[in-house]
């Protein structure tokens, strides 16, 4: 019995061993290693290949709104604008045509200075420059519309010419939704 025992923790040992490379290839494509430049904005909005079940209809046409109240620390880019850049470089590689996607980005309270210009941010952000810069005017190039709430402007101080290019007022981020329900935009859920 002591020599089968013996035999069955060798035959196992090898089993494990020779699965070993198996597992160690699925764990290397998981967490952070699973995500890749995407074709389209390739410094911003990495993504992972999904085998999804959920069919996107041909021609089907994006209009969404994101809602971002929640800043980035200092010096570093906001991962909520990234994910924009993510739902572009995602879709595209599915299929869907740049043209095809409308996206807008309504913000708010303190995530406002993270749509200034490096002058106003820096106030702030103890001479730091404002990394969401190039992610703002790359997002830009692809016709996302960028709103900032005017109540939340006037509290912190902030004018139309302490904006970023392309970043533009809106009498509030409740009237900016509003707005953008009306013209047909689904609010992104998170």
């Amino acid at each position: 019995m002591y020599h089968t025992s013996n035999r069955v923790k060798i035959f196992s040992s090898l089993v494990l061993l020779m699965l070993l490379p198996f597992s160690q290839n699925s764990y290397a494509t998981s967490g952070l290693a699973a995500f890749k430049p995407g074709s389209v904005i390739k410094e911003f909005g990495k993504i992972a290949e999904v085998d999804s079940q959920l069919v996107i209809p041909q021609n089907m046409k994006f209009k969404v709104a994101f809602d971002l109240g929640s800043p980035a620390n200092a010096g570093e880019v906001n991962r909520q604008i990234d994910t924009l850049a993510r739902f572009i470089n995602m879709h595209v590689a599915v299929g869907v045509k740049t043209e095809d996607i409308e996206l807008a980005l309504v913000v708010h309270g303190k995530a406002a200075m993270d749509m200034t210009n490096n002058a106003m941010y820096q106030q702030t952000h103890k001479n730091t420059p404002n990394a969401n810069k190039p992610l703002i005017a790359e997002l830009s190039k692809y016709q996302v519309k960028f709103y900032v709430c005017g109540q939340t402007a006037a509290y912190y101080g902030i004018g139309q010419d302490d904006l970023l290019p392309n970043v533009e007022m809106a009498l509030s981020a409740l009237t900016a939704h509003a707005v953008l329900a009306q013209q047909g935009y689904s609010l992104n859920p998170f």
